[in-house]
């Protein structure tokens, strides 16, 4: 089964991949594909650069450096990977990179961001949900527990 691993530098998208690898160690016969996608450079952007070449291997080199993490902790479990840095727009890009590899799982981070900010903007997790012909995997950022300040004993 190969796996795409959207990772975008946050903690959760790195919680997915260890999810992957747990999954992968608990005995499912896996390859992952990781993939960073780099918003298009703004009009300002290549006003000033005056290169679009450079902008575009800036692009490529930020991408890069976000997967060094997840490439780290698969290399550490011993499993197989591709890498795919992309520009464009997040979700159909994860899409066109799904298809390009034959993937047939994605496991991806969700940000948890309430439900009303992800209705007016529309999450990135939530636009593959819906758009992959695939299984779509989300893994929650972890919540933390609240602390009610009566119940910090403040004493030395």
């Amino acid at each position: 089964m190969k796996i795409l691993l959207p990772v975008d530098g946050s903690s959760v998208s790195l919680d997915a991949v260890r999810f992957a690898i747990r999954m992968t160690q608990g005995g499912l016969e896996s390859s992952m594909v990781l993939a960073n996608v780099q918003e298009p450079a703004t009009l300002y952007e290549l006003m000033v650069a005056h290169d679009p070449q450079v902008i575009e291997e800036v692009s490529a080199a930020a991408g890069a450096h976000t997967l060094l993490a997840a490439e780290a902790l698969l290399q550490a479990a011993n499993i197989a990977y591709e890498s795919e840095v992309a520009s464009g727009d997040p979700a159909h890009t994860l899409i066109d990179i799904l298809e390009r590899f034959g993937c047939d799982l994605v496991v991806m981070g969700a940000s948890g961001m309430s439900s009303l900010r992800s209705a007016f903007l529309g999450s990135v997790s939530n636009e593959v949900l819906h758009a992959a012909n695939v299984p779509v995997m989300i893994v929650k950022a972890a919540q933390t527990p609240d602390v009610d300040a009566a119940d910090v004993d403040e004493t030395p």
